[in-house]
């Protein structure tokens, strides 16, 4: 390799983290033709090509996948050392952009950035809020370098891996007939105006994998309303409007409050992983890696 391949290293990681030449430019402050140059030279000089394109996107090719780690680690004792030598400590830097369903976005992800902000301070955090199904979309597009959900689709490119589990129950007014139950049937639950959240969500998949296992469909229920939002279905359990499957988390408040109460539903299985996803085809920056290691070490735990 040439005599400093320092910038032509950072260039690499800076389209293989955006999976974009323009971007990579942006990033660095020069023209997209210096980002082709450079890249153009790192590969002869390594004799493999480390980029494909597909879709009209940049991908790191199978070489490029080995060499993305090393480099990282390159560029990161090449920072180490010139702090050392100027007696100072290099921040860990640069941009984590992350997308979070309600459940994990709302009530495990303050906590975990919390501590990580705490050790990080230098690297910028960017949070969307969304159902799963456009959690998953951002990230399959490559608009977010990782994702927490409550349930998983069929995409190939997406990478899952639990971090927690997540209760949910039938859920009502403290006005109810029910209120003083702890369990009802599941005919019993036929009988009742349902109200659910929309296609895309986690929790409304959790509720129609259940009720397949269970041998019946969300189309078997009396569906009162669909809506967007957690708080909106509250609300409209409040106001005695119908039942409801959430998760415990997002009621807990409520529930101690004695506002509304939670029951079971004989045969129903109302437990849920959480995931922590990432798409396979896109390298992991630093900051990403750093997160993973803090949700996933210690090992999946449950959400309370």
């Amino acid at each position: 390799m040439s005599a400093d391949p320092l910038p032509h290293l950072e260039t690499f990681l800076q389209v293989a983290e955006r999976n974009s030449f323009t971007g990579a430019a942006r990033a660095l402050g020069v023209t997209q033709a210096a980002v082709s140059q450079r890249i153009q030279t790192l590969e002869q000089e390594v004799g493999v090509a480390l980029f494909r394109r597909q879709a009209g996107q940049v991908f790191l090719s199978e070489q490029g996948q080995r060499l993305h780690p090393i480099a990282q680690r390159i560029l990161a004792l090449h920072q180490e050392a010139r702090g050392a030598l100027r007696g100072i400590r290099s921040p860990v830097t640069g941009q984590l952009l992350l997308a979070a369903s309600t459940i994990p976005g709302e009530h495990v992800l303050p906590a975990v950035l919390g501590v990580y902000r705490q050790k990080y301070p230098e690297i910028q955090v960017r949070v969307t809020i969304a159902n799963t199904q456009r959690v998953l979309d951002l990230v399959d597009q490559g608009k977010t370098q990782l994702g927490l959900v409550g349930g998983k689709s069929e995409n190939p490119h997406l990478f899952y891996r639990c971090f927690a589990t997540d209760s949910m129950a039938l859920i009502m007014s403290a006005a109810h007939p029910w209120k003083r139950r702890r369990r009802i049937s599941l005919v019993e639950m036929r009988r009742h105006p349902l109200i659910v959240r929309e296609v895309g969500s986690g929790s409304r998949l959790c509720l129609e994998q259940a009720l397949q296992r269970a041998g019946v469909g969300l189309s078997d229920f009396p569906i009162a309303l669909e809506l967007g939002s957690n708080e909106a279905i509250k609300e409209a359990v409040r106001r005695g409007m119908g039942v409801t499957v959430l998760s415990r988390q997002a009621v807990h408040k409520e529930l101690d409050r004695g506002e509304f109460h939670a029951v079971q539903v004989s045969g129903l299985t109302l437990q849920r992983e959480m995931f922590v996803v990432w798409d396979r085809r896109r390298v992991l920056a630093i900051p990403v890696r750093l997160l993973l290691e803090d949700l996933l070490c210690p090992a999946s735990a449950t959400v309370s």
